[in-house]
């Protein structure tokens, strides 16, 4: 379990002009080694570079720097952004400053806070190796006298240091800066990490280091919380799943607010906020939690037709959100469970929002406690016996070419292109789905007329052995369902209400739902 806190440093003139120009070379050395890593060196060969380029830097610091630099051109790819269109300082004030009408203070001002982003970090990494003592360039060295109990002391170059106070007062019993404190003055060996930043000209530095966890109080045998969340409306779904698979009840923590937070300070903050909500309503009910392993979300793309929609995904704080609530659950002695997302929302909107006449989302949620407790989904009987009706799928796929008509039509009629470009998108899933759905048919038409076909309960039988691969596999069966029913009984692919589908899981008959949307000869029963 990491944690981070802050300090201040208190430097006079000469100590502050010392720091300053580290800072500089440091930070010159991260935008050094980030080319470098553009053009496709390994982080070994940047190192070696960037040595020979910065000798005034020690081989820790250019160690670091090279760290820092690989850190960030991941976190790029990791946001799907292009790593080669990072600005150091900000995009921001980097085009606030290319504006020709600014002159005077704001100028000078601007100026000042690019310097400060671009130029004024300084890193040293802890390691727990013996000669390190905790961390090799900035360590912190306790004192017993005076107001200030502390001291940094910082390398500079050719083996010299520096000691600068280190000024932070204790804001309360829960201040993570006591135990630091503590972990110091009692001589303890233990590997930190420092960060030293420049804002509004003063030094200001974070330390990072790690407790050891309590032990888990609250496991998965007493039952989990799953996490889902969706993007309209934008908000986080909790759905408290019992040790035997029942949903017991669920609540919506509601995510619009994020989208207001101008400054990333304030959005921290209320991602906090939730995560603490998250965490009390875990020990409230006292059970585990249970979220999506989720290793990339997708953010949508200029001129997809999709703006409003693209807004939120841009602000999406889900995988933070996650973080900071897994970061608490440790502290509090919560079990974390960790399951694979695929498949979890379809098989939620299929399968539980009929049954129970919940939301998508608390449905899906309620997959992922499932998941996490170990349980597998099947796929309920009526829904199985309704696969094997080719008069209702020539009827879905009847439902599926009367919406690709319509789409065509708005799309003739729509004079925005960007949102022309949204149905053109809309109209090529709708296309595959068509496709996928007139495979499955001719599978099934051909496996009717097969001699060698097995019966029905041997299939059923033998099912359960095999892998989730293949034809008859599970996940291409939920799929098929989402085609074959979803969307041709709802009529378009995002819909919250799926009661419709009532009918269909529980009694097995479409014709009800059916009537209302296609001719006579596709309305009788299966």
């Amino acid at each position: 379990m990491f944690i981070t806190t802050s300090f201040k440093l208190v430097v006079n003139k000469e100590e502050k002009e010392q720091i300053l120009k580290l800072m500089r070379s440091f930070s010159s050395a991260v935008r050094f080694s980030y080319k470098r890593l553009l053009e496709g060196f390994t982080p070994s060969q940047a190192y070696k570079i960037t040595r020979q380029k910065f000798p005034e830097l020690n081989s820790h610091y250019v160690n670091c720097a090279v760290e820092k630099a690989r850190e960030i051109f991941q976190s790029c790819k990791a946001r799907g952004q292009n790593p080669k269109k990072l600005i150091f300082g900000g995009r921001t004030l980097f085009e606030k400053l290319k504006k020709n009408h600014l002159q005077g203070r704001r100028l000078k001002e601007l100026k000042r806070k690019w310097r400060e982003k671009r130029q004024g970090t300084l890193i040293s990494i802890g390691a727990k190796h013996i000669t390190h003592k905790g961390n090799l360039n900035l360590r912190f060295i306790p004192i017993e006298k005076g107001k200030n109990n502390l001291l940094l002391r910082i390398a500079l170059k050719n083996r010299k240091f520096i000691l600068v106070r280190v000024k932070r007062d204790l804001s309360g019993k829960s201040d993570k800066w006591a135990l630091f404190l503590a972990k110091i003055l009692s001589g303890e060996q233990f590997p930190y990490t420092v960060e030293l930043k420049l804002k509004d000209g003063q030094i200001y530095g974070f330390v990072r280091f790690s407790l050891d966890a309590p032990p888990q109080t609250i496991t998965k045998s007493e039952g989990v919380i799953g996490i889902d969340v969706n993007a309209r409306p934008f908000h986080l779904a909790l759905a408290e799943v019992s040790p035997d698979g029942n949903l017991q009840s669920y609540k919506s923590i509601y995510l619009s607010h994020l989208l207001k937070c101008k400054s990333r300070n304030r959005k921290e903050y209320e991602e906090w906020l939730i995560a603490h909500e998250v965490i009390r309503f875990a020990k409230e009910k006292g059970k585990a939690i249970a979220i999506e392993d989720i290793k990339k979300l997708p953010k949508g793309k200029r001129g997809d037709g999709k703006a409003k929609l693209r807004k939120i995904l841009q602000f999406f704080s889900y995988r933070r959100i996650l973080k900071k609530t897994e970061s608490l659950a440790t502290q509090e002695g919560i079990e974390v469970v960790k399951v694979n997302p695929a498949f979890t929302s379809l098989i939620g909107m299929m399968k539980y929002c009929p049954q129970y006449f919940i939301d998508k989302d608390v449905a899906g949620a309620y997959v992922i406690g499932r998941k996490a407790l170990g349980f597998k989904e099947e796929i309920p009987e009526n829904y199985k016996k309704l696969l094997k009706s080719q008069i209702y799928i020539q009827y879905a796929l009847w439902r599926l070419g009367k919406m690709e008509e319509e789409l065509r039509n708005k799309l003739n009629q729509e004079k925005n292109k960007y949102k022309a470009n949204g149905i053109k998108r809309d109209l090529r899933r709708l296309k595959r789905e068509k496709k996928f759905l007139e495979k499955f048919l001719m599978e099934t038409i051909s496996r009717n007329k097969s001699p060698q076909s097995e019966p029905e309960s041997q299939e059923q039988g033998n099912r359960r052995k095999e892998p989730v691969r293949g034809s008859e596999s599970g996940q291409k069966l939920w799929r098929v369902l989402r085609v074959a029913f979803a969307i041709p009984l709802l009529g378009r692919s995002f819909v919250r209400d799926f009661s419709p589908l009532r009918p269909v899981v529980v009694q097995g008959r479409w014709d009800g739902v059916a009537s209302r949307l296609g001719p006579d000869g596709f309305a009788g029963p299966p």
